[in-house]
């Protein structure tokens, strides 16, 4: 232990087992990946077409015009990629777990809802983006997508990687092709919260931005989706996050940057590499992912605002129930209950 700065910084030991040390790289080379390889991808294509190799960079610009619309499409997923070793040592730094409730039949198409959201969605990454947890094995016939913001894939290059693992846009023509595709199998996982909730995740947050949120309930009607909420437990304790109460001057920032860029600004932090006392490392701290059961729903064309209105008091039900039935089991109490703003 050292102090600097009045702050006392716990250093990691020197004899930590190798096989520790690489989850921390594999967790370290995704938190890269979040925060940093899309800018560092933008900057290659620069500097290529800048370059004496600008034929190459001219190239990919033509496939980019040529490939435009995949991301919307169902994406370009690469089983390769999902099946990575480094998967299965950033599943075990927290670890994670993907717990299943009951069959799903891969004949049918179904919608997600995923929450909490957390800081850096580590749970829907880990669970439907590889395969470390075993989603195949689970849910044979099915293929999940995790739905990102459209402005990832028009970066160069970061587009190709993060399709691999099965991302598409989250646009609402992307959503309506996975859930109307006439031979089902396909699994449309949505963080419901989106970046408002990334805003409030923090260590025993318990508070979802769902209430408003329905337009995949629209959608789930308009193709007869089947409607599966999804709770992670241990998302929101991953990462500390600057106070940003509503109303205070960061939370005007920050509610700002996200109306103009689309995309939410956590101040958050947790621990680093060689230290625990502060860092953008996340914490060890279990991930368990229940999936529950399906909602039936009943494909409506042109469904009326009290069609929406009364699937999504279910879905609500639903996914209120299916975190009362296991708190207890992930070390919540009694007394902690779910709020729906």
């Amino acid at each position: 232990r050292s102090a600097t700065a009045g702050m006392k910084i716990e250093f990691a030991p020197l004899n930590i087992p190798l096989r520790r040390r690489l989850q921390t790289a594999a967790v370290l080379q995704w938190v890269f990946s979040f925060l940093a390889l899309a800018q560092c991808c933008l900057a290659a294509f620069v500097l290529l077409a800048l370059s004496d190799w600008w034929i190459l960079a001219l190239l990919y610009a033509g496939w980019l015009w040529l490939d435009w619309d995949t991301p919307t499409c169902g994406g370009r997923r690469s089983n390769w990629v999902r099946s990575w070793t480094v998967w299965g040592y950033f599943r075990d730094y927290f670890p994670i777990t993907l717990v299943k409730t009951i069959d799903l039949d891969p004949k049918k198409n179904y919608v997600f809802g995923f929450h909490p959201h957390g800081v850096l969605v580590a749970g829907a990454f880990g669970n439907f983006c590889t395969e470390a947890t075993g989603f195949s094995r689970l849910f044979p016939g099915l293929k999940p997508h995790l739905l990102m913001l459209p402005f990832w894939f028009r970066v160069p290059l970061f587009r190709d990687y993060i399709m691999c693992g099965g991302l598409v846009s989250s646009c609402k023509s992307s959503l309506s092709y996975l859930v109307s595709r006439p031979e089902g199998g396909n699994v449309a996982v949505i963080a419901v919260g989106g970046a408002p909730e990334a805003l409030d995740a923090r260590p025993g947050a318990l508070t979802l931005q769902v209430r408003n949120r329905k337009g995949f309930i629209k959608l789930a009607l308009k193709h007869g989706a089947q409607l599966v909420p999804v709770f992670s437990f241990g998302e929101n304790e991953l990462f500390d996050q600057m106070e940003n109460p509503s109303g205070s001057s960061l939370r005007k920032l920050q509610n700002r940057l996200q109306s103009i860029m689309g995309i939410a600004m956590p101040l958050f932090h947790a621990r680093g590499v060689f230290q625990y006392s502060f860092g953008l490392i996340p914490y060890r701290t279990s991930i368990h992912t229940i999936v529950g059961k399906p909602i039936s729903v009943v494909q409506t064309p042109s469904p009326s605002s009290e069609d929406i209105e009364s699937l999504h008091k279910v879905y609500l039900q639903s996914l209120m129930d299916l975190f009362e039935q296991h708190k207890h089991t992930y070390g919540l109490s009694q007394d902690q209950r779910l709020t729906f703003a």
